[in-house]
């Protein structure tokens, strides 16, 4: 059985996650989508948010049979050997985020053998577009319903509103 980890923090999920979400599940018996617990990495959504958000995603596109989602904390290639892996997913956006994800996965290659890494690069409608982008636009109730999927699209307002952003 082939089963790949797509990890990240998803801080939210956006439109270029999901179609990497799409494509690489179509490789694999099976897809785990891991969720970091990184508490070096300041998050605007918690941990269970992010998972939730993620679930409805996956049931939204009727991907639970194939897809399925968990928060980890420590390394990467410790939760993906638990998984029993044969491989990690990334994406790349542009030749900066190759340089950092090549070092990880020659790191990760180094500490777990077994498990390769496997780069998706990111479609062009969404080369220009990350979690990071989408929070700052939120963050001034500008409209983020192009960028991520349309039933989190509410949670995201809601959750700048609660905080006093918008």
């Amino acid at each position: 059985m082939k089963i790949g980890v797509y990890p990240g923090s998803f801080d939210p999920i956006t439109l270029g996650h999901l179609d990497i979400i799409i494509r690489a599940s179509k490789l694999v018996d099976h897809l785990v989508i891991g969720v970091l617990t990184n508490i070096s990495k300041k998050t605007i959504f918690t941990v269970e948010e992010r998972v939730r958000f993620l679930n409805w995603v996956i049931k939204e596109n009727n991907l639970e049979s194939k897809v399925k989602v968990e928060s980890f904390n420590g390394l990467l290639v410790d939760f993906a050997k638990a998984q029993n892996a044969s491989f990690i997913v990334r994406g790349l956006r542009a030749v900066t985020d190759f340089d950092y994800e090549l070092q990880l996965a020659q790191t990760n290659h180094k500490l777990v053998p077994e498990i390769d890494t496997i780069f998706f690069t990111t479609r062009l409608e969404y080369s220009y577009l990350s979690s990071s982008t989408v929070r700052e636009i939120a963050s001034f109730g500008g409209d983020i319903k192009q960028f991520v999927p349309e039933c989190i699209v509410q949670s995201v307002y809601d959750k700048y509103k609660a905080i006093g952003s918008v």
